[in-house]
């Protein structure tokens, strides 16, 4: 008789009861976030776990699936988050029943995972310190948090920041907004505390992703292992601060750093062992990535259809796997653009008339290189200006045809080719951005597969050099990174060299005929995917993290415009929740994120541009408020409270109600 084995995540359920008991401060906010994301996380484990799927993207879509559905059902019946989580945890104790049952994996596939997690919790203690204070597009994502954890009668309008406005294109339904709810009505904290610290409890997820996704690629531990080192130095290390890793808990990054890999690791499993419990899987995480940022979703797929492109064309195989696997995911993913697509079509960017594309080519100009304004393409230079990492992980493209019997190969090759395809030909990427935005085509450019080029490169040289490859990796590694140290600032500046990224480019092209011809004859297994390979990778990327770890600091620890505290109490406590409140842009912005309220303005780089937004014109009218100081402007948008700052100024005809050192509030 088989014995029923509880699965060791549930202990996090008791582990959330002791941790309510601690202070909403240092260790204690620690442990309650850390327990209510592993409860959150608990359902979609089991969910995996009925379907035979251990692994930590099987358990994190089905997870973001039964928040997705759950949520749903809410705005459906217009409940509360309340409801949201009722519904997750029975979905939970239903998996429970038949998860149990389910095959344990066996110890030593297991043990990596274990390790690269305790990695993971390190680098998570790490990142605490660094993450500073909520800001930026943080502040806008904190509002929409914070109305599905204050208000009832939930619906998809209810978590915009306007009252008046119209569905965020990128977010119009808040799967990770409601993830993140959940996380702070589990852990009993704050909303902000969770925007704020969430990072640090996923980034164990995070390198465990990566583990899961190299293995996938790979089939090697040792390869597995530097897709790791390799994905955390590029993203954590080379900017510097904790780079992307210490904003974990936005949608995009999330989306990125989590969600990407698990798709990625899901549709190599399918290619290698088809079964429908792993093309449900990876449908599910498609249709995730889809809510949580759509573009990245159409992204991932274009490196997977380079793979099936290349696969087919190399070794004339797994074509049919492949097809099926794109499908898998692709039909999710076109369902929800379907019911994007009116959205979509709402805003300024998507098909732009003439006024906003010159717009858009001026503020993304340092980015671009243009001829005309309809004849422009992505400067090169951008592809590899994340550092020593992305330019090494370019130039090795080619030598991917070396190992061309490999599916990793495949990947790097035609993923590289395909989305360079997309973003350097001046004749394609106005096309393409016409359709996802000129401000998200550039990002398509991050999922050239940087990981796989860089460690599939180690293995390559590893066959050919041996053991001498290890002090030249790590030459190569101080020698890049003193000449490309990277450059991460919102405007590029210099750029990486542009020569990598054309190697990349022409020398993949190249690398597909050999790879082809290699294959043909029998050839095309030029790689030693061992522990040469693995180390190699480790000395190549120690100076970058050397680098990063000597410029690990809180990029942003003040806020020139915060709301004072008295503020803030006054308007939880005396503005009613959903009130519209009048006020400057700025102010407006934090007051959205502090409050369940609705606001009539805010920083057009921080709205989206549709015509029930109208972003530019909210900002027209403000000025004229500001200078004029005529209330039938914040009446016109049925604000019934006004928020001034101490040299801001008002007509007579509203009541002052709360006044402090910087603010003054009046009820209109």
């Amino acid at each position: 008789m088989r014995l029923l084995k509880v699965p060791p995540l549930l202990l996090a359920v008791p582990l959330l009861g002791v941790a309510r008991l601690l202070p909403e401060h240092g260790f204690g906010l620690w442990l309650r976030l850390a327990a209510a994301t592993l409860v959150l996380l608990a359902p979609g484990r089991l969910v995996a776990r009925a379907l035979g799927r251990t692994s930590a993207a099987g358990a994190l879509a089905w997870s973001c699936a039964l928040v997705a559905a759950a949520l749903a059902l809410t705005f459906a019946v217009r409940g509360s988050l309340d409801l949201t989580l009722a519904l997750v945890l029975a979905a939970g104790a239903v998996a429970l029943a038949f998860s149990v049952r389910s095959p344990w994996p066996h110890v030593r596939s297991s043990r990596g995972r274990g390790v690269v997690a305790l990695a993971g919790v390190a680098l998570g203690i790490a990142l605490w310190s660094v993450e500073g204070i909520v800001h930026g597009d943080a502040l806008f994502h904190l509002g929409r948090v914070r109305k599905l954890d204050d208000l009832g009668a939930l619906s998809l309008r209810a978590v915009d920041e306007f009252k008046d406005g119209g569905l965020h294109p990128g977010y119009a339904f808040p799967l990770w907004h409601g993830w993140l709810a959940l996380v702070a009505k589990l852990g009993g904290v704050d909303p902000t505390s969770v925007v704020l610290h969430e990072s640090s409890i996923l980034a164990p997820l995070a390198l465990v992703l990566a583990f899961e996704m190299g293995r996938a690629v790979f089939r090697s531990g040792w390869l597995a292992a530097g897709t790791v080192l390799v994905q955390g130095s590029l993203i954590a290390f080379a900017p510097g601060g904790g780079g992307a890793y210490a904003t974990l808990e936005l949608p995009g990054t999330v989306a990125r750093q989590l969600l990407v890999p698990a798709v990625i690791a899901l549709f190599f499993r399918f290619v290698r062992e088809p079964s429908w419990p792993v093309g449900v899987t990876l449908g599910a995480a498609g249709l995730d990535l889809a809510f949580v940022h759509p573009t990245y979703a159409l992204f991932v797929a274009i490196p997977l259809v380079g793979f099936a492109l290349a696969r087919a064309l190399i070794a004339g195989a797994d074509a049919r796997r492949s097809a099926i696997g794109l499908v898998a995911f692709g039909a999710p993913v076109l369902l929800a653009f379907v019911w994007l697509l009116p959205i979509v079509r709402e805003t300024q960017s998507h098909n732009p008339g003439a006024d906003e594309r010159a717009r858009a080519l001026k503020q993304y100009a340092t980015d671009l290189v243009a001829h005309s304004a309809s004849s422009y393409h992505l400067a090169a230079g951008v592809v590899a200006r994340t550092g020593a990492i992305a330019v090494a992980a370019l130039v090795l493209v080619p030598l991917a045809a070396l190992a061309a019997r490999r599916r990793w190969s495949a990947l790097v090759l035609g993923g590289t080719v395909v989305v360079l395809a997309l973003e350097l030909p001046a004749f394609v990427f106005p096309h393409f951005s016409d359709v996802v935005s000129l401000s998200q085509s550039r990002r398509a450019a991050g999922f050239v597969p940087f990981a796989f080029a860089l460690v599939g490169g180690a293995a390559v040289l590893a066959r050919v050099a041996g053991p001498l490859l290890l002090p030249a990796a790590l030459a190569a590694g101080i020698v890049l990174q003193l000449e490309f140290p990277g450059d991460f600032g919102t405007k590029l500046a210099q750029g990486g060299p542009a020569i990598a990224t054309w190697i990349a480019f022409w020398g993949g092209l190249a690398g597909l005929a050999a790879a082809a011809v290699l294959v043909r004859r029998g050839r095309g297994g030029l790689e030693r995917p061992g522990a040469i390979a693995g180390l190699a990778v480790l000395l190549f990327v120690l100076p970058v993290a050397v680098h990063g770890f000597a410029n690990w600091d809180a990029r942003f620890t003040s806020d020139a415009n915060a709301l004072t505290p008295g503020l803030v109490t006054f308007l939880r406590t005396d503005v009613p929740k959903r009130a519209v409140v009048y006020a400057d842009l700025e102010t407006s912005y934090r007051i959205s994120a502090y409050a369940p309220v609705y606001v009539a303005n805010g920083p057009p780089a921080h709205v989206a541009n549709t015509r029930a937004n109208r972003p530019y014109e909210r900002k027209d009218d403000l000025r004229r408020f500001l200078r004029t100081g005529t209330l039938a402007i914040p009446r016109s948008y049925h604000a019934g409270w006004l928020v001034l700052r101490r040299d801001e100024r008002a007509q007579p005809g509203a009541t002052l109600v709360y006044r402090d050192t910087r603010f003054r509030v009046y009820r209109l």
